[in-house]
């Protein structure tokens, strides 16, 4: 077993302090709609559910009138005569009481009841005639009130009490999300999340590897926000707003949580999308909500993630005028940077992954105006990545993390956090004690190439699909500075029944035309070998070709390698507006032409060679029917080279930051729009 890599050390001797995380026990949580929830959460609910059910319960048990019959008052006088008469109460010329026996009420619509009340009539014998009638019979007289039914405080609870409950559950709602109207459902709060002191995790530059140029650069920002004094003494202001851009996965998010802890500061955390409401005004309310606490806090760091989704060019063909909720948002944002001083301490991060489509406004000086590019890793970038997100992986002796970060080009580092876990996950698949240096290279497999489909071909199939990567193997070997060819497999992966995967030696970060048309060459392989073998083709080079085309047109429209266009840019990544595409009509015919010049050229160039060599193809073609995957070597030795003696393993002449992927795609799928 490898030695266990020792825990990351902060950069000072303070003990780290505990940070909170997204859903901790600290942070308030929220209901449906982005309501706050009542205090208490279920449990407060299911309180108030039992006191509606009790209260329902209790209009049940207390009727509203006592259960008696009223009777006559010769009734009760003849009822006192036959002795059915158990107890009297009696106020003033009111009088109840109970039988012995029960006795049928002259209104029908009542049953027999032993409870019953009449009234006295005025002429009727005085009380004393009366009270001697019922001492005479043994009849009880009490001297307690009458029985009227619910007092008013019962009727007072059950009529108001859920009323008033209800009442008080929206009011403490209210309280809660901010009062005021849009404060009922908080509307106008910002949603950001706090981080602090307080939290249970915390984030440093420990935790962050492979980007030290951008690290470096944030570590300035750190040391103002320790010792802002050292730079004030000289007359110096920190960067107001510092933009993080790069592609997906390069850990800008990652970069900004670990400035927060390394700095020690209030760190509060928010997409901006989340700015955006159906309800006008809320997206500017929002952002200064989120600025009037920052300043309550600082020194503070605000943290806006996405900020192209509110922070595009103004005035765009999507945009409503000055009106629109978007625009009013993000002029909130400028006017809330523009008004910092150097003394409030408050530091606006952003990342994004389009900078190129933000408005000029916001990159100007004195808003954001820092910018760090959060470039892909190098190899030794890579390897450290992979230390980090190995350091609770159990790995195997044969583990090499340094061979394996050099056969990972151009990945990042979400894109290594994701290998190293699906190895773990075939690792636990197969039953072993650690993960070995195979389950690492299954998962690159799974991930770069896809997952194998466990389907049936005719021998007819697998051999054309073995000549088809045969040929991309091949040209791989011929072409001068091609990339070496890796793996050549004709097991059916995703969509694709074959595959031939190269990747360069080195890290690489530009192209030189030679380079690029050896890579439309060495696409046009599997085609050129079908017309080779079969004369015939069929749907197999469908990505090849939709590859070969995307590198021409941009050697044509975007790097200037066409003499027929000559050193322009004509084509651009921007999506364009009807009407407004900067090429003419006879430029873009003249694109056209040149496009299947060049790929016309490179097809030739590819039969002519797999012609030259067609017993090194067949030899190819045959160790993959016969053992369906080969590896680097095995692949050289089918094709007759020994590794480094083929005409392509000269110095190459380009440089590529990313491996490529030569597919054949199933052969019953539609053919692309460039098939021939």
């Amino acid at each position: 077993m490898p030695p266990e890599p020792e825990a990351p050390r902060r950069r000072d001797d303070r003990q780290p302090t505990p940070w909170r995380v997204e859903g901790g026990p600290t942070e308030k949580k929220q209901g449906p709609m982005g309501m706050p929830r009542p205090p208490g959460g279920r449990r407060f609910l299911y309180f108030v559910v039992a006191v509606l059910a009790l209260n329902v319960l209790f209009g049940f048990l207390v009727p509203s009138q006592p259960n008696r019959i009223s009777v006559p008052y010769t009734q009760f006088l003849n009822e006192v005569d036959k002795n059915n008469v158990r107890e009297v109460t009696s106020k003033g010329d009111d009088i109840q009481g109970v039988f012995k026996v029960k006795v049928d009420p002259q209104d029908s619509k009542h049953e027999s009841e032993t409870k019953f009340k009449t009234f006295r009539p005025a002429f009727a014998p005085t009380n004393e005639t009366l009270l001697a009638q019922l001492q005479a019979k043994g009849v009880i007289v009490n001297a307690k009130p009458l029985d009227n039914g619910r007092s008013l405080w019962a009727d007072i609870l059950l009529f108001f009490g859920p009323t008033l409950l209800i009442v008080g559950l929206f009011i403490v709602i209210a309280r809660r999300a901010g009062g005021g109207a849009a404060g009922l459902s908080g509307l106008g709060r910002s949603r950001a999340k706090r981080y602090d002191s307080a939290s249970t995790s915390r984030t440093t530059f420990a935790d962050v590897a492979g980007i030290d140029e951008a690290e470096d650069e944030l570590e300035e920002v750190v040391d103002f926000l320790k010792n802002p004094d050292k730079y004030r003494s000289l007359g110096a202001m920190i960067p107001k707003g510092v933009l993080l851009s790069g592609q997906p996965g390069t850990g800008k998010t990652l970069l900004a949580r670990a400035v927060a802890g390394e700095a020690d500061v209030p760190f509060f955390s928010i997409s901006a999308s989340e700015f955006i409401e159906m309800v006008v005004g809320v997206g500017a309310s929002r952002v200064r909500d989120l600025f009037t606490q920052a300043k309550a806090a600082a020194p503070s760091i605000i943290f806006i993630d996405e900020l192209d989704a509110i922070g595009r060019q103004r005035g765009g063909g999507a945009s409503l005028g000055g009106h629109d909720e978007r625009e009013q948002t993000l002029n909130q944002i400028l006017t809330e940077m523009d008004g910092f001083t150097g003394s409030e301490g408050v530091i606006v991060l952003a990342s994004t992954n389009r900078p190129d489509v933000l408005d000029a406004a916001l990159l100007r000086p004195g808003r954001f105006d820092r910018r760090v590019t959060v470039n892909p890793p190098d190899v030794e970038g890579r390897e450290k990545i992979l230390e980090v997100h190995t350091r609770s992986v159990p790995l195997a002796d044969d583990v090499d993390l340094k061979g394996l970060a050099a056969t990972t080009p151009g990945m990042v580092g979400a894109d290594l956090r994701n290998l190293v876990n699906e190895a773990a996950l075939g690792a636990a698949k197969s039953g072993h004690k650690a993960v070995e240096s195979a389950d690492f290279y299954n998962a690159f497999e799974k991930i770069v190439l896809g997952t194998e489909r466990r389907i049936t071909l005719s021998r007819e199939e697998r051999e054309r699909t073995a000549y088809h990567e045969g040929g991309h193997a091949l040209l791989g070997m011929l072409e001068p500075g091609a990339d070496p060819v890796r793996k050549v497999s004709i097991v059916p992966r995703g969509r694709a029944l074959g595959v031939t995967f190269q990747s360069p030696e080195s890290d690489r970060y530009g192209y030189d035309t030679a380079y690029l048309l050896g890579r439309i060459t060495g696409a046009l392989g599997g085609r050129a070998a079908e017309e080779i073998v079969y004369g015939s083709v069929t749907t197999g080079a469908e990505s090849d070709l939709q590859q070969v085309t995307q590198i021409a047109r941009s050697m044509v429209g975007r790097w200037g390698m066409s003499d027929a266009i000559g050193l322009v840019t004509v084509i651009s990544d921007e999506p364009q507006y009807p009407g407004t595409d900067p090429a003419s009509e006879e430029t873009r015919e003249l694109i056209d032409r040149e496009v299947r010049r060049i790929v016309e050229e490179c097809y030739v160039r590819a039969v002519d060679q797999l012609r030259e060599n067609r017993e090194r193809l067949d030899g190819l073609a045959a160790k993959l029917l016969e053992r369906e995957t080969l590896d680097q070597d095995a692949a050289y030795e089918a094709a007759g080279y020994e590794r480094g003696s083929a005409p392509g393993d000269r110095p190459p002449h380009g440089m590529l930051k990313e491996p490529s992927v030569r597919s054949a795609p199933a052969l019953d799928a539609a053919p692309s729009d460039n098939a021939t």
